[in-house]
């Protein structure tokens, strides 16, 4: 705005009266958001802690403002008013402008930095709750006796003020619930109707607290506060108006507030040095009182300093109040651009700040001395009992533990897969002192005393940047888990197979949706991960996104892909992981991805007219399992999954060993413009290539003979031998034929699978060795296939070359993508 004639041609005189109207419009239904975003009942939860954390930094900071208001109530005069402001009202408003603390601003980087569910964050939320409250309570004061002439008439105003609340509270809200019950609202969401009806009661709230000499926001801001947040009304109501006023009214405020921010005059020594004074008031008041109270509910210093540099935080709501001391003629212009810097600089430095001082690494510590798993120097408090479970751990080859991600998308496919892997009751004939063969009559059902099966699923749900979703995490993950429908789904499938699972929802931002994954996986010392391919090769599992997208796009997005990579290459650290690619597995088909128009019986119209027939049952519940045997730990660790799967009657299982002797091993294909792309020999690999295939020849020959006598009726094992010169282009094909030939023979059973290894030294794929998966960098269990190499993210690198040629031949069976890792990992080279 300091271009000449820039102003006053974007932004004329004669349309600021225009302008003035739409951003003060905006900024009354932001005030209702700020107000629905917080909840009361966090406070009152945790109301000891919060309420000292709230109360002491407000104090502090409170007092600090009121002590430099006095310099600058000298040196800058305040604005042009009516009457003259004193020094009582200017103390009043810089030391509230001091102590009050941006709630929403400080919800967003809670969930930024994942600690809204520990100490540290749940004591911010619920002090930032009181300290918000409090802080438009002493604005309103502040404006009242700005605009009133005399202090009875300030006086007045307040307890008008008063009045109006207590009338929305006792008189409005009670109707006001019975008609969100009467339409249905409360339960499903408010309906257009309840939406005018709550936007006229927040415009005639924020009339009346405008003409009885309060700003009009505390109106809006009181009814957001009578909002119920009964079944999510709060959340699915600022999902209906949030996107308008965040991406045009708000904005169009800020904007009319950097015509009154003059940079300029911050000009000589004086003035910078009131600047740095309130920066520092505004940082270390709060952070002293925040601390000291924080550590007097015993928590750590760290803990503490942390809290303290959290409720610093200023954001928008600062410069809303700014705007309003500017408006009331409290603040002049310079006045107004020295806070508006303050604003700035605490807000920025909240986040690094907390960073530093509060890590990730420190928080996992104090959340495990917390538990009692180790001493403060990091020692396990019961190191024989941690010595015994890691030597136990690596002879473990069969899946007792299974970390699920559970996704609507995928439940079909999940349940029959788990149901398949659950140990069997056996049928167990009765001790007889004969030697005959017991008749039908002496056979009972016995309880075989078997490891049962433990499934632990994880529902995540995508956390974005706006309002609503944000509300979702203060709501609480544990509200969420309980009343989940993909995880109550979850839940009941278990009662109905006796399966003993755990389920939990996490709101995270996508690019944490690995990390979150995997820490799962770990934190329940899963023996296998296993996460599904989305039906339409998306983060999103919203089920009408198929009318955006057909399912032949599935394996186009980078995104998903990306997603998949990195979830493997954490997880080649922790345990084995699976990608589940489904294709009607459990008997379930997949609809049409857009049906046609159908003619109704009269010919005319085109609408459709037919009767749904009721699916029948899958009369054929078997399944056929097929392994290519290529060697390496993936496929080892495959295998022994296709022999948990084949311990169940409806399963069989073809396994094949493909013999391919000594290959020509090559280096990823370089190109240059100059020249074609190439492919050379890598020095010293046929050498390991046979060593490696001594010891899978080996390991294939144990198996095989060690299958129990139960399942060799239904498990196949055979050889395949394949060319020694043949290059990897063209066994790719013969592999893809081996698969065409053993699966989709039974098209209407409950579906077929192909299991296979993700990684393979023979198509240029990075195994590890047996003892890279110690290495502290990460890089050699997760291989150049785990991530995005050189060449970025593509379907062959994320889920490797046979299975890339399966999926692009549409192979008619599900595919499961096996990697080892962890201690996986030794047990496939055991």
């Amino acid at each position: 705005m300091r271009i000449p004639g820039f102003q006053a041609a974007i932004f004329p005189t004669e349309s600021m009266p225009v302008f003035n109207n739409v951003a003060n419009l905006g900024l009354v239904i932001f005030l209702f958001l700020v107000a629905l975003e917080v909840d009361i009942r966090l406070f009152t939860q945790n109301w000891r802690a919060a309420l000292s954390v709230g109360l002491a930094g407000m104090v502090l900071p409170f007092g600090l403002g009121f002590a430099i208001a006095w310099g600058i109530f000298n040196h800058f005069p305040p604005g042009v008013t009516d009457h003259p402001i004193s020094f009582g009202v200017f103390g009043l408003f810089i030391g509230t402008a001091l102590a009050i603390t941006a709630f929403p601003v400080l919800c967003r980087i809670l969930s930024e930095l994942n600690l809204l569910r520990c100490d540290v964050g749940v004591t911010v939320l619920a002090a930032g709750i009181g300290n918000d409250v409090t802080g438009w309570i002493l604005l309103a004061l502040c404006v009242a006796l700005v605009n009133n002439s005399s202090g009875l008439a300030a006086l007045w105003a307040l307890l008008c003020c008063i009045g109006w609340t207590l009338l929305l509270v006792f008189v409005v809200r009670p109707p006001f619930m019975w008609v969100l019950r009467r339409t249905g609202s409360l339960q499903n969401g408010p309906t257009q109707g309840m939406v005018a009806l709550t936007m006229l009661m927040v415009l005639a709230s924020a009339w009346f607290t405008g003409i009885i000499g309060v700003h009009p926001i505390f109106g809006a801001f009181l009814v957001g506060i009578i909002c119920p947040h009964d079944a999510g009304f709060a959340i699915k109501l600022t999902e209906k108006i949030e996107d308008l006023i965040s991406v045009l009214f708000l904005p169009l405020y800020f904007a009319l507030s950097g015509l009154s921010t003059n940079l300029g005059l911050l000009n000589d020594g004086i003035t910078w040095a009131y600047v740095i004074g309130v920066i520092a008031c505004a940082f270390f008041g709060k952070l002293a009182g925040g601390a000291v109270a924080a550590r007097a509910n015993k928590l750590l210093w760290r803990e503490s300093l942390a809290i303290g540099g959290l409720m610093s935080c200023k954001g928008l709501v600062e410069l809303i109040v700014l705007n309003i001391g500017l408006q009331a003629g409290i603040l002049s212009e310079t006045t107004f651009t020295m806070f508006v810097v303050m604003a700035l600089v605490t807000t920025l430095a909240t986040t690094p700040f907390t960073k530093a001082l509060y890590p990730p690494w420190y928080q996992k510590k104090v959340e495990k001395w917390r538990r009692g798993e180790i001493d403060w120097d990091g020692n396990p408090t019961h190191p024989s009992e941690t010595d015994d479970q890691s030597q136990r751990k690596p002879v473990e080859t069969q899946i007792r533990r299974l970390m699920v991600h559970l996704r609507l998308d995928s439940l079909p496919s999940l349940f029959t897969f788990i149901t398949l892997l659950r140990p069997e009751n056996v049928p167990v004939p009765a001790q007889s002192d004969t030697k005959e063969e017991p008749s039908p009559s002496q056979t009972k059902e016995v309880q075989v005393k078997k490891r049962p099966l433990e499934v632990h699923g994880l529902r995540v749900i995508e956390l974005t940047d706006r309002t609503s979703s944000v509300m979702h995490l203060t709501e609480g993950e544990d509200f969420y888990s309980l009343r989940d429908p993909v995880v109550n789904t979850f839940r009941a499938f278990s009662q109905l197979h006796d399966i003993a699972v755990s389920c939990r929802v996490a709101v995270v931002p996508t690019d944490a949706y690995a990390e979150t994954l995997v820490r799962q996986a770990s934190e329940t010392s899963s023996d296998f991960a296993l996460i599904p391919w989305g039906e339409y090769g998306s983060m999103s599992e919203d089920m009408s996104f198929h009318l955006a997208t057909s399912a032949s796009d599935r394996f186009r997005s980078s995104t998903y892909m990306e997603f998949i990579s990195q979830t493997l290459q954490k997880a080649a650290h922790t345990c084995n992981a699976g990608i589940f690619i489904d294709n009607g597995f459990g008997g379930v088909t997949k609809p049409a991805d857009r049906p046609g128009f159908t003619r109704s019986k009269s010919g005319i119209s085109i609408r459709s007219f037919h009767t749904e027939l009721a699916a029948p049952r899958v009369a054929d519940k078997s399944h056929h399992i097929f392994l290519p045997f290529l060697g390496g730990p993936d496929d080892r660790v495959a295998l022994r999954i296709v022999l948990q799967l084949a311990k169940n009657r409806h399963v069989t299982a073809s396994i094949v060993r493909v013999n391919w002797p000594n290959p020509p091993a090559t280096t990823p294909v370089t190109e240059t413009p100059s020249s074609p792309a190439t492919t050379t020999t890598a020095p010293g690999t046929e050498s390991t290539l046979s060593l490696h295939e001594q010891e899978d020849a080996a390991f294939f020959s144990t198996i095989k003979t060690s299958v129990p006598a139960d399942l060799a009726p239904r498990v196949g094992f055979s050889e395949v031998e394949l060319p020694s010169s043949i290059p990897a282009s063209t066994a790719l094909p013969d592999i893809l034929s081996l698969v065409q030939k053993t699966v989709g023979q039974t098209p209407k059973n409950a579906g077929d699978m192909v299991i296979l290894g993700r990684r393979n030294a023979r198509f240029g794929d990075t195994v590890p060795a047996s003892g890279d998966m110690q290495d502290a960098s990460g890089n050699a269990a997760g291989g150049s296939a785990s991530g995005a190499g050189p060449g970025g993210v593509d379907l062959r690198r994320t889920v490797g070359a046979v299975a890339e040629q399966l999926i692009t031949a549409g192979v008619k069976a599900s595919i499961l993508i096996v990697q080892a890792g962890g201690r996986g990992l030794d047990t496939a080279y055991a």
